[in-house]
């Protein structure tokens, strides 16, 4: 049997997919989709995620060129997030993504419920 090629960018690969996967990049991704430019504090709110974890989100959403960081010189600071063009071209499998989830949601409670009785019944 032959041997199969390596991946030189398996590697790689799985980091960029580990963070665009993420649950709370996903849905930054989404809100800010939709919202074309959003503050802080309205992410916060709309998502219900900590403060932390959304600074560590954006943070890295904006590392990898997703998303795009506004500072303004006002007292107090105002800072916007928007996607950038690689950040919206992203929005399109996110969507399908969504749909994808919203259409099967029936099917994946049938099969949690078949797991967890065979799971009780051992």
């Amino acid at each position: 049997m032959a041997e199969r090629p390596k991946c030189p960018d398996c590697p790689r690969i799985q980091e960029v997919l580990s963070r665009v996967g993420d649950k709370w990049s996903v849905l930054v991704v989404t809100a800010l989709g939709y919202n074309d430019v959003m503050r802080f504090n309205e992410l916060k709110r709309h998502l219900g995620i900590s403060q932390r974890m959304l600074s560590l989100t954006l943070r890295e959403l904006e590392r990898d060129g997703l998303v795009r960081r506004t500072q303004y010189p006002t007292i107090p600071p105002k800072v916007e997030y928007a996607l950038t063009p690689l950040g919206q071209s992203f929005r399109e499998p996110v969507r399908l993504m969504g749909y994808w989830a919203m259409d099967n949601l029936a099917n994946i409670d049938a099969a949690r419920a078949n797991f967890d009785e065979r799971s009780e019944a051992s």
